[in-house]
């Protein structure tokens, strides 16, 4: 199943992350704070608001960083995945 959002909203998909201390202990993803970093998975087209284009600033690839409220949760073929406004992410990190 394929998720094409509509407007200028954004799937993305956490990215699983783990980190060592500085005594070498290997700490998954779930046992820490969540990073609020995730990859776009899908774009939508974009939105007209106000008279005015609004443009898609982030493209299928790219890893971000969004709010911490942002979005709404959904699990689809055993995956989770958020769904966010463009205006919910905050920034992209290359």
């Amino acid at each position: 199943m394929i998720l094409k959002p509509l407007g200028s909203r954004v799937v993305l998909k956490e990215t699983e992350t783990e980190e060592t201390t500085k005594s070498g202990i290997v700490l998954p993803s779930n046992a820490k704070e969540k990073t609020y970093i995730a990859e776009v998975i899908e774009v939508g087209p974009g939105e007209v608001k106000d008279g005015k284009e609004v443009k898609m600033q982030v493209k299928k690839g790219d890893k971000v960083l969004y709010s911490k409220y942002a979005g709404t949760e959904i699990k689809l073929d055993d995956q989770e995945y958020l769904i966010v406004k463009q205006d919910d992410i905050l920034a992209i990190i290359e």
